[in-house]
């Protein structure tokens, strides 16, 4: 009867070993945030924040020189960024800081401007 019951308990335990599913996870990230972003919220990490919260907002507007990504930051201040047609992603519309963007999976792209960083949703030709 113990060994049994020890047996049992040892397939119980094997089943709770099992890893997540990375592939899975970083799918579901990802998604959340595309539809994050079609909500107007995208995630950001501000001044220099290792972590990334959802409290930064996104909105599009059109321009004589194309479309303008315009990124609320949670102290009220913004970003502009200008949509390239050049592969290059974005670029600031404004100020002095440079945009750096680097493709984070598929569908996804990390954009630094000075401190901030923040994720949006872009055409990477399936980059992973």
């Amino acid at each position: 009867m113990k060994s049994i019951a020890g047996a049992g308990l040892l397939l119980v335990l094997a089943g709770c070993n099992a890893g997540p599913d990375n592939g899975a996870l970083a799918e579901a990230e990802a998604q959340g945030s595309k539809d994050a972003a079609i909500s107007g919220r995208i995630d950001c990490a501000l001044g220099g924040a290792k972590l990334f919260d959802r409290t930064c907002t996104i909105a599009e507007m059109s321009s004589a020189d194309g479309t303008i990504l315009i990124v609320g930051r949670s102290d009220s201040g913004y970003r502009r960024l200008q949509v390239t047609t050049d592969g290059r992603g974005v670029v600031s519309a404004d100020g002095v800081d440079p945009a750096k963007v680097t493709v984070i999976g598929d569908g996804m792209i990390e954009v630094a401007v000075g401190p901030d960083r923040y994720r949006l949703p872009a055409n990477t030709g399936g980059a992973k």
